[in-house]
């Protein structure tokens, strides 16, 4: 009898199905406009967040499964896939493995097909070789490595954009602070080795911090604007303020580890770095069915989030940044969706 899959690969298989209906075939909608005067602004496609940040809900999937948080990296990852980046450079990627360096992408293309389902085979195994997949992507900072939840990276170039995300939907007196000023450290560490990288941070906050702690909430919503303006720390934050129905909460036994990660494990100390690939499990297509037709309602009260945090700007600069640090040859999609940016309505 197979064994029950993980929550973690239940979370996966429905994510992928929403990602895949957001951009039937491959084919993503050109986020940018483009006014009267020509400035040029993003717009995301908050829908298809509020369907991701569902799953977790569905599943009650606790702080510790690494669900909740990973709802935010796979929405970042499809709107710079929607920007024009190349699929396979944003990882996380929209199939297992979730890393794959673009070499290992490039051979794939060019052997035979049956050479092609062999190598698969071997990369989508519980343990893949080493360095060729994995489903976490390890940054070495100046100081230590950094499991970055959102990369954009290739061998030519190195990491070109890095986005550290975080998610905290209660115990906000005892952890908020903690996850925003560990991440001072985490930024200036990747900054250091990687300084014409777009470096970012997200962090998913639940709207009920502003009734439980409203000046906590206030005190938070400052920090994060200052961490923004760092010379040397984020070149863009972003807050998302997520509100959804009581009766959805789940017990968390110690919220401490705020999204799951251990950060021992991020800076490799003490961990074989091959022990962590998973292997996803399958998980059949009606139980997705079913999962999409039952996703908790989540919304997203805007009027919380400073302009200066919204995800608009927040992914706008990101892009701009990367744009801004290659030659015009590179990331030609991502270019030319800029150009071709279609009117506001």
């Amino acid at each position: 009898m197979a064994a029950e899959p993980s929550t973690k690969a239940k979370a996966w298989a429905i994510f992928d199905r929403i990602v895949a209906d957001a951009a039937p075939n491959g084919a993503y909608s050109n986020p940018w406009r483009k006014d009267g005067s020509g400035a040029l602004s993003y717009e995301p496609d908050y829908e298809t967040l509020k369907r991701l940040l569902g799953v977790p809900l569905y599943l009650k999937a606790p702080t510790t499964t690494g669900v909740p948080a990973l709802a935010l990296d796979v929405w970042l990852s499809y709107e710079l896939r929607r920007a024009g980046f190349d699929g396979d450079a944003v990882w996380p990627r929209p199939s297992a493995p979730r890393i794959l360096p673009a070499p290992v992408v490039s051979l794939l293309k060019k052997v035979t097909v049956k050479e092609r389902e062999a190598l698969w085979k071997r990369l989508q195994a519980k343990t893949p070789p080493a360095g060729a997949a994995a489903s976490t992507a390890n940054i070495l900072g100046k100081n230590y490595l950094k499991q970055v939840d959102v990369v954009m990276s290739n061998w030519a170039a190195g990491p070109e954009l890095l986005i550290s995300t975080k998610r905290m939907d209660s115990s906000f007196g005892k952890n908020a602070a903690n996850r925003v000023e560990e991440s001072y450290g985490d930024a200036k560490n990747l900054r250091l080795r990687h300084p014409l990288a777009a470096l970012g941070f997200v962090y998913g906050l639940r709207s009920t911090i502003f009734d439980e702690s409203p000046d906590k909430a206030d005190w938070l919503i400052d920090l994060l604007q200052k961490l923004g303006r760092e010379d040397d720390a984020y070149h863009a934050v972003s807050l998302i303020v997520i509100d959804y129905g009581s009766h959805l909460s789940v017990e968390e036994a110690d919220d401490d580890q705020g999204d799951g990660e251990d950060p021992l494990a991020e800076a490799g100390v003490g961990t074989d770095e091959d022990s962590e690939e998973e292997a996803e499990e399958h998980v059949e297509p009606t139980e997705i069915d079913v999962a999409l037709a039952n996703l908790p309602p989540v919304h997203l009260p805007w009027e919380r989030v400073p302009a200066d945090l919204r995800p608009d700007r927040f992914i706008a600069e990101m892009i701009r940044r990367v744009i801004d640090a290659t030659p015009v040859n590179m990331h030609r999609d991502a270019r030319d969706r800029r150009i071709l940016a279609l009117p506001l309505s």
